[in-house]
């Protein structure tokens, strides 16, 4: 199908951006790498008036080590986080999570700040990003704020993002040496949404869980945080039978509503929930 009409800016700076949106009110769209706003266009189920293109505004792009966080720009494309040095050295579980994403030419042009925004709860980086308790920077021509990864996801499909703010970046802790993690991610094929996925985070010393952080990809409308599990994690000793970690990702899909599609039911999810929470949590403490 052919988009309907929209006029189309492409602004150079984030202040010229910023500037757009506010003139343009609430029909404008922010274009980043298009993977998902293109066939929504096509398809019509979004027809904004006015479309600001980011791709020119290169400060939105890059990967900076700024003290005990990192700070990714909203532009950075997948594979540049996939391949950064500072995320594998200091967050391994968003490169290794990005890496999941779609497939190579998806993740040559989708963008980090782009699929966050997107909030699709099947998408695999906004769980990560509440397993980090991230920290997403918005800008608007009124001003800057900063909002917390467990405030942004508000519904399906909808963030704490106003309509004319922009996504410029996400502050993410860097994780010490003493803290493990892994992604682990169900899915008919290498190129699907996740059926489940579940972003595992877990600080261990002596044989034992000291703190855990988990959180759940297309287990609601919105990632999930498994507080139930982190808080069952909390001393468990990591050797022997692993009883402990597999009684604890039993409480996997407590406070979840997951959706019953095409892919699977309800039941299946929460079942998947517990199996890939205790193969997340063993991988994130084996290595």
């Amino acid at each position: 199908m052919i988009p309907a009409t929209f006029d189309y800016v492409r602004p150079s700076t984030l202040g010229e951006a910023a500037a757009a949106l506010a003139e343009a009110g609430e029909d404008a769209k922010v274009l980043a790498g298009g993977q998902s706003l293109l066939p929504l266009l096509r398809l019509r189920l979004a027809y904004p008036s006015v479309l600001v293109d980011l791709g020119r505004v290169a400060e939105l792009r890059g990967i900076e080590d700024r003290g005990d966080r990192l700070h990714i720009g909203a532009m950075t494309t997948h594979d540049e986080v996939v391949n950064s040095p500072l995320v594998n050295e200091h967050c391994p579980l968003l490169a290794r999570a990005t890496a999941t994403v779609a497939d190579p030419a998806i993740r040559h042009r989708g963008t980090f700040g782009g699929s966050l925004s997107h909030a699709d709860p099947a998408g695999d980086l906004p769980s990560v990003a509440l397993a980090l308790d991230a920290e997403f920077r918005l800008a608007s021509a009124a001003g800057e704020r900063t909002v917390p990864a467990a405030d942004f996801f508000a519904d399906y499909l909808t963030t704490a993002l106003e309509p004319d703010e922009i996504l410029t970046g996400v502050s993410v802790p860097k994780l010490g040496p003493d803290w493990g993690c892994h992604y682990e991610k169900f899915h008919r094929t290498a190129q699907a949404w996740a059926i489940v996925g579940v972003a595992a985070a877990v600080r261990h010393s002596g044989g034992a869980v000291v703190e855990a952080r988990i959180a759940l990809t297309n287990m609601g409308a919105t990632p999930v945080r498994a507080h139930a599990v982190e808080s069952a994690l909390a001393g468990v000793p990591l050797n022997g039978s692993g009883a402990g970690v597999r009684e604890a990702a039993l409480r996997a899909d407590e406070g979840t509503n997951p959706p019953s599609d095409a892919d699977a039911g309800a039941d299946y999810r929460r079942h998947l929930a517990k199996v890939l929470t205790r193969r997340a949590v063993i991988a994130a403490t084996s290595g």
